[in-house]
């Protein structure tokens, strides 16, 4: 009988069959795993040209753009040219940042990559229309360097109910848009950035397209960070990719060329910030609108104060 069962289950009692299977299952498995860990994605250059092109057009241009424009082509009661830069903006940036995950050596958790993109869209949607209203009272002679209540268009407003409800659109503007726009942003380029590793120590190199790709990047960033008021959130993710990459390098891993490009740009932002908080230390108005520890002012703060006004 036991010899019947072993001639009809030959992997049975540790036989040469089960042996075999146990080898082809450890085989089939180790090689996956190996791959995961060896697979390294070449430098991404058509989605950081775009990435960085959009970022500069449609995000630093944009106000740029509704000064420029003739006001006869884009009344005050219709959306300004810099509307339709954020609406665009709003659009193409998630479908990059999506495509960016898709390229990831590592296989990222989708139900947070989808819920991030659906806050990122909602915390940009709500910014456009705030920023479109800030943007468009310089027109009447708003003074970005100055609180809501402390610009002189709005301080004699009655009933001054009113006023209240200009702070909030402030607190649409730069909070709660800020805060449900670059949170998601920051963590999915984080969780990216997780996957940007290789054991081979050649390819952690930088192609040239990348090297001349990291000043603009890096000092889009450092708009990002000073004009969205965001320096906590951005030095937070900085030191957690720091300390993923310290971590990392005790396992032999190292950045490939996307992670350098990723890391380079943000130290460059981190430095760009740290001479403009130098430079504008002892100004006295914008330490009045910026008080407390971190101080970083706005660069249109700055623009309304120190350019326009001479105008």
């Amino acid at each position: 009988m036991e010899a019947t069962r072993r001639r009809q289950h030959p992997g049975a009692a540790g036989g040469p069959g089960a042996q075999l299977g146990a080898s082809f299952l450890q085989a089939r498995h180790g090689s996956v795993s190996a791959d995961e860990a060896a697979r390294t994605a070449p430098f991404h250059l058509d989605l950081w040209f775009y990435f960085t092109l959009q970022n500069w057009v449609l995000d630093f241009g944009r106000p740029i753009a509704m000064l420029v424009f003739p006001l006869e082509w884009f009344p005050l009661n219709k959306p300004s040219v810099g509307d339709y830069f954020h609406m665009a903006y709003n659009v193409i940036t998630p479908f990059l940042l999506l495509k960016l995950i898709e390229r990831s050596p590592r296989t990222l958790p989708r139900s947070i990559t989808y819920v991030s993109i659906i806050i990122f869209i909602m915390g940009a949607s709500i910014h456009l229309v705030g920023d479109s209203v800030n943007h468009r009272l310089l027109f009447s002679g708003y003074q970005h360097h100055l609180s809501v209540r402390e610009n002189p268009i709005i301080k004699n407003l009655k009933p001054e109910t009113l006023i209240d409800s200009f702070e909030l659109l402030y607190y649409y503007d730069e909070y709660l848009g800020h805060c449900m726009w670059y949170i998601p942003f920051f963590l999915i380029l984080f969780m990216y950035f997780s996957g940007c590793f290789t054991a081979s120590k050649a390819e952690s190199l930088m192609p040239g397209p990348a090297l001349l790709l990291v000043a603009p990047s890096g000092l889009y960033y450092w708009y990002l960070v000073t004009e969205g008021q965001i320096f906590i959130l951005f030095i937070f993710t900085f030191f957690a990719m720091l300390a993923l990459v310290l971590h990392q390098k005790r396992k032999r891993l190292f950045l490939d060329s996307n992670g350098l490009f990723l890391f380079s740009s943000f130290s460059l932002t981190l430095l760009l910030v740290a001479l403009w908080v130098a430079w504008l230390w002892n100004d006295p108005v914008l330490r009045k609108k910026y008080p407390g520890v971190i101080y970083v002012p706005e660069p249109w703060a700055f623009y309304t104060l120190h350019v326009s006004s001479r105008h």
